[in-house]
């Protein structure tokens, strides 16, 4: 896994063992992503649509889709319900899922974060993206640890 991040953009990659349109279904069917990121996920997934994912029962991820291109990308943008910092809609995350050998190279760029707010959701990404690969490569990464736990 790589990572690289300026003042307000983190790009991370990962090499998943599955096709895209396996990977591309835990972004948009709510019962595949609550399984490695949240608790309790709304999805409307379409352009417009918004989501919700509830990570720990105090800390809640919102935002719309705004680019859908089946099992090649999501765009969405990204914020928390009770933050001053990064409110819903004031980030945007992108996952492209590009065919390499036998699987998928997922890579993420979360754009428009405030400097101070990077380290954190590097750590986020960090945590969540070896959550994704293990359950699309057909492993049970168990619960999320995090969902227990308040993370602001």
């Amino acid at each position: 896994m790589t990572l690289m991040s300026s003042s307000d953009t983190i790009k991370k990659e990962i090499y998943i063992e599955c096709r895209p349109e396996t990977l591309f279904s835990f972004f948009t069917d709510p019962e595949k992503l609550v399984r490695w990121m949240g608790r309790h996920v709304l999805l409307d997934p379409s352009i417009g649509g918004k989501y919700r994912i509830d990570v720990n029962g105090s800390d809640i991820a919102m935002g719309e889709y705004k680019e859908l291109i089946p099992n090649e990308k999501i765009v969405m943008t990204w914020g928390w319900e009770k933050s001053k910092v990064v409110p819903p809609g004031a980030s945007t995350v992108e996952f492209k899922l590009t065919p390499k050998d036998n699987g998928t190279l997922l890579e993420l760029t979360h754009y428009d974060l405030p400097a101070t707010e990077v380290a954190s959701h590097v750590q986020g990404w960090t945590h969540y993206l070896p959550r994704i690969q293990a359950i699309a490569q057909g492993q049970d990464p168990g619960i999320d640890p995090w969902s227990e736990q308040a993370m602001h």
